[in-house]
């Protein structure tokens, strides 16, 4: 695989159709059952956790890293709550569990939560799982299991989904219905994104023994011998792979190759706003200390507002930014929800995106005509506001979004920043120097501090550094209006988004905007732009504006209070997530490009090792810093990513190095 696959298209999968037995599914479409109906978690446990020396490698597992299992065809989720069960028995305390599994016809909760029934001592977790299970739409969906253990479920087709897994595997369980039913699944395709896949020394066990699937593994490198089936079944196939192929994925794009991971027992991370609180509380999930610099405190800039919508613009064509950001929404939602104390700054009520003119509403039918994600996730919406936001209007087209919501920010940035292997310190990063074990970091009042790794997350003055002069930022500034509610009035029961948003009323206060004015890096309220906030709420709910003025008389700047922060966005409006790439060298080793952009060194991508950056998240931080907290903790950590590589590769800081190479090319004259 030379070339990195294609993405496929964003849409919801299919569910399957059940037959059932008792609490036993059976698939109508393969012809074959999920799991044994006489003992199917004894199966489990004899074919894949016990085939892949389980009990005893998780007893031995005392890499910094997690351990990865990765499986195909996730089915009832059976195998992966065993295998956790598993590593909750055997593992040491420090030790954590990272999951992988495929699935392409993903069961809707109701037939997974009735399926797993039939389990009682898997009931706990179980539970979990089913609270935290996404909506089927074709991707990767990361759960936070436990402090320790995490899911990510890429759903899609099997190998299609291998393919573009970024991350490698310890364990295979190489499961799904059997091949004489589901031939299109047991293809030499499968078995060498496997290998491609696997770490030296990676087992697999599978529960068949059919020669396509022995010929396939042997193709793609794996040794493989029969040992004892389970019950009626005589043999089954388990083995290992010693010297996985090479990934030459990144052939074309050699920069984005990731760097050697080191060690990161002490990471700084320096802003405590919300691109810095979620790389914190990343990181601190993974069992890192981390230390928090900031000068100020807390979502002392624009995480600082009283409410902050999560929210999503898609395009109506896809592109990676549009992957990448309902990704991000997905991923928050699920995330908030799961976070300990979420009610004192979370609320999933939802948003409604009215389409203010023809023109976006031609564009909103656009894009749900090319992205059928589901109703779960998004849906349209005609005529009036009063079932979805309880207050007087009517619109000709909107798009609703039942699992965004909003966010108090600042007291969600304390609360990630409240654990205990997160320390909080009050300082100014004024320059950073390499060492040969890490990085010392210069601060404001001449002392110093050294740290093995470092995250970046103080939005516009993360270029500040000679590291990450590259990096260009847009400042933007914004203020939010606010408004004391008269009693009588209703006010909006989800998210309203057109020019600007309004929120539900928090502690009887409405909180509406915000203004946008790029390249402003001022924080002053204006007059100007509360006039602006109103005309904006007024031309999106006229008729609600109406009535709020019957009840108070006309709704002017000087009625409002407010607050203004300068948000820091990228050029092409992507955040910044990834390690920083060493310029000087990207431009000296990849200079063939800006004569002729096929000219492509097969060099690794120079990186300023242990440095790190989360910026540039814009208006949209809440869909944006978690998920790339994400990617930048699992980089750093050496384990599979929550995302695609190329989406990986489109937050990349360095991408601007290279397009800047390659317009130079492609600006000359030709001829």
């Amino acid at each position: 695989m030379s070339k990195r696959p294609t993405l496929p298209p964003l849409e919801a999968l299919t569910a399957p159709s059940l037959t059932w037995e008792s609490d036993a599914p059976h698939s109508d479409a393969f012809g074959d059952v999920y799991f044994s109906r006489e003992d199917g978690r004894a199966e489990t446990e004899h074919v894949f956790v016990n085939a892949n020396r389980l009990p005893e490698r998780f007893a031995a597992w005392r890499e910094p890293r997690a351990f990865v299992i990765g499986e195909t065809g996730f089915g009832t989720g059976l195998n992966v709550l065993s295998a956790w069960a598993c590593f909750e028995q055997h593992a040491a305390p420090e030790a954590r569990l990272h999951l992988l599994s495929t699935e392409k016809y993903p069961m809707p909760i109701e037939a997974l939560s009735r399926a797993l029934n039939a389990w009682p001592s898997l009931a706990r977790y179980a539970q979990t799982l089913c609270a935290l299970w996404p909506a089927p739409v074709a991707g990767i969906h990361r759960l936070h299991l436990s402090e320790r253990v995490t899911l990510d479920l890429h759903l899609g087709d099997t190998t299609e989904r291998l393919a573009l897994l970024d991350g490698q595997v310890d364990a295979w369980f190489l499961d799904g219905f059997a091949p004489s039913k589901n031939q299109a699944m047991w293809q030499p395709a499968l078995f060498e994104a496997m290998a491609e896949r696997s770490r030296p020394g990676a087992t697999f066990a599978t529960f068949t023994c059919a020669g396509v699937v022995k010929r396939g593994l042997k193709a793609a490198g794996f040794s493989i011998r029969k040992v004892p089936g389970f019950g009626r079944k005589r043999e089954m196939l388990a083995g290992e792979i010693i010297e996985p192929p090479a990934d030459h994925r990144r052939r074309l794009t050699p920069w984005f190759t990731p760097p050697t991971p080191r060690l990161a027992r002490q990471v700084a991370v320096i802003g405590a706003g919300l691109a810095g609180a979620c790389a914190a509380a990343a990181l601190a999930r993974r069992g890192v200390n981390v230390t928090v610099l900031e000068r100020e405190a807390p979502g002392a800039g624009a995480s600082g507002n009283r409410q902050g919508a999560l929210y999503v613009k898609l395009a109506a064509e896809t592109n990676d930014q549009s992957r990448f950001y309902l990704a991000g929404l997905l991923y928050s939602a699920r995330w908030l929800g799961g976070l300990d104390g979420s009610e004192a700054f979370w609320s999933p009520c939802g948003v409604v995106q009215l389409a203010p003119n023809e023109r976006e509403a031609s564009r909103q039918r656009r894009f749900l005509t090319r992205h059928p994600l589901g109703e779960a996730v998004v849906r349209a919406h005609q005529g009036s506001l009063e079932a979805l936001a309880d207050v007087a209007g009517h619109t000709e087209h909107a798009l609703y979004y039942p699992q965004a919501g909003w966010v108090r920010p600042a007291t969600l940035c304390r609360a990630l920043l409240a654990h205990p292997r997160i320390t909080l310190e009050k300082a100014e990063v004024t320059g950073l120097e390499a060492q040969t074990s890490g990085w010392r970091l210069a601060l404001g009042d001449n002392s110093a501090m050294e740290a093995d790794q470092v995250v970046i997350a103080c939005a516009r003055q993360a270029s500040d550094f000679t590291q990450t002069r590259t990096l260009a930022f847009q400042p933007v500034r914004g203020q939010v209006s606010a408004l004391t509610l008269p009693d009588g009035v209703r006010a909006p029961e989800c998210v309203v988004c057109a020019g600007g948003y309004v929120a539900p009323p928090l502690d009887g206060v409405l909180t509406f905007g915000a203004s946008f004015v790029p390249n402003d890096a001022t924080n002053d309220l204006r007059e100007a732009e509360h006039q602006r906030n109103i005309d904006e709420l007024r031309a999106a709910l006229p008729e609600w504006v109406d009535e709020l003025e019957r009840a108070s008389g006309p709704l002017t700047p000087a009625k409002l209070t407010g607050r203004a922060a300068v948000r820091a966005a990228s050029p092409d409006k992507t955040p910044y997530a990834g390690p920083v790439p060493n310029a000087e060298a990207w431009q000296r080793d990849y200079a063939a490009l800006s004569k002729d952009a096929s000219r492509v060194a097969s060099i690794p991508g120079a990186h300023h090792a242990g440095l790190w950056v989360s910026a540039a998240h814009g208006s949209r931080g809440l869909a944006s810093a978690p998920l790339c907290a994400e990617v930048i903790a699992s980089r750093m950590l050496d384990e599979p990513l929550p995302v695609e590589g190329a989406i990986a590769d489109h937050l990349h800081p360095g991408r601007r190095l290279i397009s800047a190479l390659i317009r130079a090319e492609s600006a000359k004259p030709r001829g």
